[in-house]
């Protein structure tokens, strides 16, 4: 899935390239807007009780975004199981092939009430399982 993205002014450092801890707030966008756009609602599923906290995540930073670029951003699924859930992640600028960033995020499915790791519900497993 592929969602654009521009640079604003307070997303650069000193030196006028995007702060690289911008990129993992937008990996947290691209990762909600692929579950939304498969069916997955979180505000649903934390009613339903159950987290999903990252438990690792990095970026390799090839190329840098300035003020005002206009990124499209790749999120594509590498593990949807009912204890986790893994995304890789590409930036670019729009109509370029060359990538400034890539990542990639894991979060586990867990418990709000006692924090242990918990198995997905079918309700949404079946969702994850349509696109995995």
């Amino acid at each position: 899935m592929k969602i654009k993205l521009r640079v604003h002014f307070y997303d650069t450092d000193t030196m006028g390239v995007v702060h690289h801890s911008n990129y993992i707030r937008w990996f947290e966008t691209g990762r909600v807007e692929f579950l939304r756009a498969i069916g997955i609602d979180l505000n649903e599923m934390m009613n339903d009780g159950i987290v999903f906290p990252i438990v690792e995540i990095g970026a390799k930073y090839l190329n840098p975004a300035k003020f005002d670029d206009e990124l499209e951003m790749e999120t594509t699924a590498a593990a949807l199981t009912k204890a986790k859930m893994e995304f890789n992640y590409k930036i670019r600028k729009v109509g370029e092939e060359k990538i400034l960033v890539e990542g990639f995020s894991r979060n586990v499915f867990t418990d709000a009430e006692t924090g242990k790791i918990t198995r997905l519900p079918d309700k949404y497993f079946s969702k994850l399982q349509a696109v995995g």
